[in-house]
Protein backbone atom coordinates (compact mmCIF):
# COMPACT_ATOMS: atom_id res chain seq x y z
CA UNK A 1 0.00 0.00 0.00
CA UNK A 2 1.29 3.77 -0.85
CA UNK A 3 1.19 5.97 1.97
CA UNK A 4 1.66 9.92 -0.02
CA UNK A 5 2.81 12.34 2.23
CA UNK A 6 2.58 15.91 1.72
CA UNK A 7 6.28 17.26 2.25
CA UNK A 8 5.91 20.45 0.90
CA UNK A 9 6.79 22.15 4.10
CA UNK A 10 9.42 19.97 5.32
CA UNK A 11 11.81 21.91 2.71
CA UNK A 12 12.06 25.32 4.33
CA UNK A 13 15.73 27.25 4.23
CA UNK A 14 14.44 29.35 7.78
CA UNK A 15 12.25 26.26 9.54
CA UNK A 16 10.18 27.21 12.06
CA UNK A 17 7.83 24.66 14.59
CA UNK A 18 5.94 22.91 12.06
CA UNK A 19 8.34 22.73 9.28
CA UNK A 20 10.70 21.06 11.79
CA UNK A 21 7.94 19.21 12.87
CA UNK A 22 6.86 17.76 8.80
CA UNK A 23 11.00 17.13 8.35
CA UNK A 24 11.48 15.21 11.35
CA UNK A 25 8.58 13.34 11.47
CA UNK A 26 8.83 12.04 7.71
CA UNK A 27 12.98 11.52 8.26
CA UNK A 28 11.85 8.77 10.87
CA UNK A 29 8.89 7.74 9.59
CA UNK A 30 11.06 6.62 6.46
CA UNK A 31 13.30 4.54 8.84
CA UNK A 32 10.90 2.12 10.99
CA UNK A 33 10.17 -0.82 9.20
CA UNK A 34 6.78 -0.96 7.85
CA UNK A 35 5.01 -2.71 5.23
CA UNK A 36 4.07 0.17 3.52
CA UNK A 37 5.74 2.89 0.57
CA UNK A 38 5.93 6.18 1.15
CA UNK A 39 4.94 8.93 -1.58
CA UNK A 40 6.21 12.52 -1.15
CA UNK A 41 5.16 15.08 -2.41
CA UNK A 42 7.21 18.43 -2.86
CA UNK A 43 6.34 21.73 -4.16
CA UNK A 44 10.32 22.02 -5.07
CA UNK A 45 12.98 19.61 -5.27
CA UNK A 46 14.29 18.20 -1.59
CA UNK A 47 18.12 19.05 -0.78
CA UNK A 48 20.27 15.89 0.44
CA UNK A 49 19.26 12.54 1.06
CA UNK A 50 17.26 12.50 3.57
CA UNK A 51 13.92 11.13 1.29
CA UNK A 52 15.83 8.02 0.67
CA UNK A 53 13.82 5.18 0.63
CA UNK A 54 10.99 6.95 -0.80
CA UNK A 55 8.97 7.81 -3.98
CA UNK A 56 9.58 11.45 -4.33
CA UNK A 57 7.11 13.24 -6.59
CA UNK A 58 8.01 17.33 -7.47
CA UNK A 59 5.13 18.74 -8.71
CA UNK A 60 5.81 22.46 -9.08
CA UNK A 61 2.64 25.08 -9.28
CA UNK A 62 2.85 28.71 -8.84
CA UNK A 63 0.30 29.61 -6.54
CA UNK A 64 -2.79 27.71 -4.74
CA UNK A 65 -0.51 24.48 -4.59
CA UNK A 66 -2.40 22.40 -2.33
CA UNK A 67 -5.72 22.79 -3.34
CA UNK A 68 -5.12 22.85 -7.49
CA UNK A 69 -1.92 20.53 -7.85
CA UNK A 70 -1.87 18.76 -5.22
CA UNK A 71 -5.54 17.94 -5.47
CA UNK A 72 -5.48 17.11 -9.22
CA UNK A 73 -2.35 14.52 -8.00
CA UNK A 74 -4.88 13.14 -5.92
CA UNK A 75 -7.21 12.65 -8.66
CA UNK A 76 -4.50 11.17 -11.62
CA UNK A 77 -2.41 9.07 -9.02
CA UNK A 78 -4.59 8.37 -5.39
CA UNK A 79 -2.30 7.04 -2.69
CA UNK A 80 -3.99 4.24 -0.28
CA UNK A 81 -3.98 7.17 2.58
CA UNK A 82 -2.80 10.89 2.43
CA UNK A 83 -0.95 12.42 5.05
CA UNK A 84 -0.64 15.92 5.59
CA UNK A 85 1.62 17.05 8.78
CA UNK A 86 2.17 20.62 8.29
CA UNK A 87 -1.02 22.35 6.42
CA UNK A 88 -4.10 21.89 5.02
CA UNK A 89 -5.68 18.74 3.58
CA UNK A 90 -6.33 19.04 -0.53
CA UNK A 91 -9.61 19.98 -1.85
CA UNK A 92 -9.86 16.50 -3.32
CA UNK A 93 -8.82 13.87 -1.00
CA UNK A 94 -8.32 9.78 -1.58
CA UNK A 95 -10.85 8.18 0.55
CA UNK A 96 -8.56 7.61 3.54
CA UNK A 97 -6.64 11.04 4.72
CA UNK A 98 -4.69 12.06 8.14
CA UNK A 99 -4.07 15.32 9.24
CA UNK A 100 -1.92 16.80 11.91
CA UNK A 101 -3.93 20.02 13.73
CA UNK A 102 -0.46 21.89 15.69
CA UNK A 103 -2.53 24.77 17.18
CA UNK A 104 -5.74 26.81 17.40
CA UNK A 105 -3.77 30.10 18.89
CA UNK A 106 -5.63 31.95 16.26
CA UNK A 107 -8.91 31.26 17.95
CA UNK A 108 -7.46 32.49 21.49
CA UNK A 109 -5.89 35.49 20.55
CA UNK A 110 -7.71 36.38 17.03
CA UNK A 111 -5.68 39.95 17.70
CA UNK A 112 -2.55 38.33 17.56
CA UNK A 113 -2.78 37.68 13.74
CA UNK A 114 -3.46 39.77 10.37
CA UNK A 115 -7.59 39.16 9.63
CA UNK A 116 -6.85 37.02 6.29
CA UNK A 117 -4.48 34.60 8.00
CA UNK A 118 -7.06 34.74 10.84
CA UNK A 119 -10.12 33.47 8.69
CA UNK A 120 -7.74 31.49 6.40
CA UNK A 121 -6.35 29.47 9.87
CA UNK A 122 -10.06 29.08 11.04
CA UNK A 123 -11.27 27.64 7.40
CA UNK A 124 -8.26 25.53 6.98
CA UNK A 125 -9.23 23.70 10.82
CA UNK A 126 -12.67 23.92 10.10
CA UNK A 127 -11.82 21.71 6.96
CA UNK A 128 -9.31 19.19 8.24
CA UNK A 129 -11.91 18.47 11.10
CA UNK A 130 -14.32 17.95 8.66
CA UNK A 131 -12.88 16.02 5.91
CA UNK A 132 -10.31 13.84 7.81
CA UNK A 133 -10.66 10.19 8.70
CA UNK A 134 -8.06 11.08 11.73
CA UNK A 135 -6.71 14.00 13.19
CA UNK A 136 -2.96 14.29 15.20
CA UNK A 137 -2.60 16.63 17.18
CA UNK A 138 0.33 17.36 19.63
CA UNK A 139 -0.37 17.69 22.94
CA UNK A 140 -4.10 16.63 24.91
CA UNK A 141 -4.40 20.96 24.91
CA UNK A 142 -4.90 21.20 21.69
CA UNK A 143 -7.09 17.83 21.61
CA UNK A 144 -9.29 19.27 23.90
CA UNK A 145 -9.60 22.50 21.98
CA UNK A 146 -10.39 20.65 18.77
CA UNK A 147 -13.29 18.88 20.79
CA UNK A 148 -14.85 22.32 22.30
CA UNK A 149 -14.29 24.42 19.47
CA UNK A 150 -14.88 22.75 16.59
CA UNK A 151 -16.69 19.94 17.95
CA UNK A 152 -14.31 17.12 16.60
CA UNK A 153 -15.15 13.50 17.62
CA UNK A 154 -12.77 12.30 20.43
CA UNK A 155 -11.92 9.19 19.04
CA UNK A 156 -11.45 10.68 15.71
CA UNK A 157 -8.12 12.20 17.44
CA UNK A 158 -5.03 11.15 18.83
CA UNK A 159 -2.54 12.60 20.39
CA UNK A 160 1.14 12.46 18.92
CA UNK A 161 4.07 14.52 21.10
CA UNK A 162 6.88 15.45 18.40
CA UNK A 163 10.23 15.20 19.76
CA UNK A 164 13.16 17.40 19.74
CA UNK A 165 16.51 17.82 18.13
CA UNK A 166 18.20 15.02 19.66
CA UNK A 167 21.74 16.15 18.74
CA UNK A 168 21.55 19.30 20.80
CA UNK A 169 23.69 18.95 23.97
CA UNK A 170 25.01 21.57 26.33
CA UNK A 171 27.76 23.79 24.85
CA UNK A 172 30.52 23.78 27.87
CA UNK A 173 33.31 25.01 25.64
CA UNK A 174 34.01 29.06 27.06
CA UNK A 175 35.79 29.71 23.36
CA UNK A 176 32.94 28.31 21.21
CA UNK A 177 30.50 30.54 23.74
CA UNK A 178 32.08 33.60 23.39
CA UNK A 179 32.24 33.16 20.07
CA UNK A 180 28.15 32.86 19.25
CA UNK A 181 28.09 35.76 21.68
CA UNK A 182 29.96 38.13 19.44
CA UNK A 183 28.76 36.60 16.29
CA UNK A 184 25.48 37.87 17.98
CA UNK A 185 26.34 41.05 19.43
CA UNK A 186 25.71 40.15 22.95
CA UNK A 187 28.55 41.69 25.64
CA UNK A 188 27.70 39.67 28.03
CA UNK A 189 25.17 37.65 30.51
CA UNK A 190 21.68 37.17 28.56
CA UNK A 191 18.36 36.22 28.92
CA UNK A 192 17.06 34.36 25.83
CA UNK A 193 13.84 34.15 23.80
CA UNK A 194 14.35 31.95 20.68
CA UNK A 195 11.05 31.98 18.68
CA UNK A 196 9.20 33.66 16.12
CA UNK A 197 8.41 37.75 17.07
CA UNK A 198 4.92 37.62 17.27
CA UNK A 199 2.20 39.03 19.63
CA UNK A 200 0.88 35.55 20.95
CA UNK A 201 4.19 35.13 22.32
CA UNK A 202 3.31 37.57 24.97
CA UNK A 203 6.79 39.52 24.28
CA UNK A 204 5.93 43.15 25.30
CA UNK A 205 5.39 41.48 28.60
CA UNK A 206 8.38 39.92 28.57
CA UNK A 207 10.25 43.72 28.11
CA UNK A 208 8.25 44.87 30.67
CA UNK A 209 9.26 42.36 33.05
CA UNK A 210 12.85 42.97 32.06
CA UNK A 211 12.63 46.50 32.75
CA UNK A 212 12.12 45.89 36.49
CA UNK A 213 14.89 43.51 36.98
CA UNK A 214 18.22 45.30 38.67
CA UNK A 215 20.76 42.80 36.64
CA UNK A 216 23.98 43.78 34.41
CA UNK A 217 22.19 40.90 32.04
CA UNK A 218 20.71 41.84 28.59
CA UNK A 219 17.65 40.59 26.75
CA UNK A 220 17.98 39.15 23.60
CA UNK A 221 14.98 38.50 21.15
CA UNK A 222 16.26 36.41 19.11
CA UNK A 223 13.96 34.86 16.14
CA UNK A 224 12.61 35.97 13.00
CA UNK A 225 10.25 39.16 12.51
CA UNK A 226 6.72 38.21 12.43
CA UNK A 227 3.68 40.29 12.65
CA UNK A 228 3.54 43.78 14.47
CA UNK A 229 6.89 42.67 15.33
CA UNK A 230 8.00 46.54 15.11
CA UNK A 231 6.10 47.42 18.21
CA UNK A 232 8.48 45.71 20.26
CA UNK A 233 11.11 48.37 19.20
CA UNK A 234 8.53 51.42 20.24
CA UNK A 235 8.28 49.45 23.44
CA UNK A 236 11.93 49.05 24.20
CA UNK A 237 12.80 52.89 23.66
CA UNK A 238 9.76 54.34 25.53
CA UNK A 239 11.27 52.24 28.45
CA UNK A 240 14.69 53.28 28.00
CA UNK A 241 16.07 49.85 27.10
CA UNK A 242 18.13 50.35 24.26
CA UNK A 243 21.38 48.33 23.92
CA UNK A 244 20.07 46.00 26.92
CA UNK A 245 17.49 44.59 24.34
CA UNK A 246 18.62 42.91 21.39
CA UNK A 247 17.47 42.02 18.37
CA UNK A 248 19.91 39.46 16.49
CA UNK A 249 17.70 38.23 14.29
CA UNK A 250 17.37 34.19 12.69
CA UNK A 251 19.58 31.84 14.62
CA UNK A 252 21.91 29.74 12.22
CA UNK A 253 20.83 26.14 13.34
CA UNK A 254 24.37 25.42 14.06
CA UNK A 255 24.10 28.24 16.87
CA UNK A 256 21.03 27.30 18.69
CA UNK A 257 23.00 24.69 21.21
CA UNK A 258 25.45 26.93 22.07
CA UNK A 259 23.32 30.37 22.15
CA UNK A 260 21.25 28.16 24.81
CA UNK A 261 23.81 26.93 26.57
CA UNK A 262 25.44 30.18 27.20
CA UNK A 263 21.93 31.80 28.19
CA UNK A 264 21.10 32.68 32.19
CA UNK A 265 17.78 31.22 31.77
CA UNK A 266 15.57 30.96 28.46
CA UNK A 267 12.33 32.49 28.74
CA UNK A 268 9.54 31.86 27.00
CA UNK A 269 6.38 33.77 28.58
CA UNK A 270 3.85 32.91 25.34
CA UNK A 271 0.10 33.44 25.97
CA UNK A 272 -0.76 30.21 23.19
CA UNK A 273 1.28 26.99 22.02
CA UNK A 274 0.45 23.86 20.64
CA UNK A 275 3.32 22.58 22.02
CA UNK A 276 6.16 24.56 22.71
CA UNK A 277 9.29 22.90 20.92
CA UNK A 278 12.14 25.82 22.06
CA UNK A 279 11.23 24.90 25.83
CA UNK A 280 12.19 20.99 25.35
CA UNK A 281 15.41 22.63 22.86
CA UNK A 282 16.37 24.92 25.89
CA UNK A 283 16.31 21.58 28.40
CA UNK A 284 18.18 19.53 26.33
CA UNK A 285 21.16 22.02 25.91
CA UNK A 286 21.11 22.37 30.06
CA UNK A 287 19.47 25.48 30.29
CA UNK A 288 17.69 27.07 32.80
CA UNK A 289 13.46 27.39 31.75
CA UNK A 290 11.21 29.74 32.76
CA UNK A 291 7.78 29.80 30.73
CA UNK A 292 4.28 30.91 31.19
CA UNK A 293 1.48 27.97 32.33
CA UNK A 294 -0.46 28.55 30.31
CA UNK A 295 -2.14 25.73 27.14
CA UNK A 296 0.60 22.81 26.30
CA UNK A 297 3.12 24.49 28.24
CA UNK A 298 2.66 22.43 31.50
CA UNK A 299 1.85 19.31 29.76
CA UNK A 300 5.47 19.44 27.96
CA UNK A 301 7.68 21.71 30.01
CA UNK A 302 6.38 18.98 33.65
CA UNK A 303 8.65 19.88 36.57
CA UNK A 304 11.51 21.17 34.34
CA UNK A 305 10.73 24.68 34.44
CA UNK A 306 9.37 27.77 36.14
CA UNK A 307 5.88 28.22 35.70
CA UNK A 308 4.28 31.80 35.64
CA UNK A 309 0.82 33.10 34.48
CA UNK A 310 1.42 35.07 31.16
CA UNK A 311 -0.34 38.29 32.09
CA UNK A 312 1.51 38.52 35.39
CA UNK A 313 4.70 40.46 34.55
CA UNK A 314 5.63 40.89 37.92
CA UNK A 315 5.81 37.14 38.44
CA UNK A 316 7.89 36.63 35.22
CA UNK A 317 10.22 39.31 36.65
CA UNK A 318 10.16 37.83 40.11
CA UNK A 319 10.99 33.91 38.30
CA UNK A 320 13.43 35.87 36.18
CA UNK A 321 15.40 37.12 39.41
CA UNK A 322 15.06 34.10 41.47
CA UNK A 323 16.37 31.77 38.36
CA UNK A 324 19.32 34.62 37.82
CA UNK A 325 20.50 34.88 41.45
CA UNK A 326 20.00 31.44 42.63
CA UNK A 327 22.50 29.07 41.27
CA UNK A 328 21.24 26.18 43.14
CA UNK A 329 17.93 26.52 41.41
CA UNK A 330 19.40 26.80 38.28
CA UNK A 331 21.35 23.74 38.76
CA UNK A 332 18.22 21.66 40.00
CA UNK A 333 15.81 23.39 37.03
CA UNK A 334 18.55 21.82 34.47
CA UNK A 335 18.49 18.43 35.79
CA UNK A 336 15.03 18.36 35.80
CA UNK A 337 14.89 19.49 32.32
CA UNK A 338 17.19 16.79 31.21
CA UNK A 339 14.80 13.97 33.04
CA UNK A 340 11.82 15.45 31.25
CA UNK A 341 13.05 15.31 28.29
CA UNK A 342 13.01 11.08 28.24
CA UNK A 343 8.86 11.72 27.60
CA UNK A 344 9.96 13.26 23.79
CA UNK A 345 11.44 11.09 21.12
CA UNK A 346 10.43 11.67 17.33
CA UNK A 347 10.93 7.72 17.08
CA UNK A 348 7.88 7.53 19.54
CA UNK A 349 5.97 9.87 17.72
CA UNK A 350 6.38 8.32 14.23
CA UNK A 351 5.61 5.01 15.74
CA UNK A 352 2.42 6.50 17.26
CA UNK A 353 1.76 7.84 14.03
CA UNK A 354 2.63 4.55 12.14
CA UNK A 355 0.02 2.58 14.27
CA UNK A 356 -2.55 5.40 13.09
CA UNK A 357 -1.85 4.58 10.10
CA UNK A 358 -2.00 1.24 10.53
CA UNK A 359 -5.50 1.50 11.85
CA UNK A 360 -6.89 3.80 8.85
CA UNK A 361 -5.33 0.97 5.89
CA UNK A 362 -7.02 -2.07 8.07
CA UNK A 363 -10.16 -0.06 8.47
Amino acid sequence: MVIGIDASRAVSPHPTGTETYSRQLIQTLLHLPSPYQFRLYFRTPPEGEWTAGAEVRIIPFPRLWTHFRLSLEMVLHPPDLLFVPAHVLPALCPPRTLVTVHDLGYWYFPRAHPLFQRLYLDLSTRWNVRVATHILADSEATRRDLIRIYQAPPDRITVAYPGYDETLHPVLDSETLAAVRARYGIPGDYFLYLGTLQPRKNLHRLIQAFARLRTRAVLVLAGRPGWLYSDLFTLVRRLGLEGRVLFPGYVRSEDRAALLSGAVAFVFPSLYEGFGLPVLEAQACGCPVVCSNASSLPEVAGDGALMVPPEDVGALADAMARVEADAEFRAHLVERGFSNLRRFSWEDCARTVLRVMERLLEG
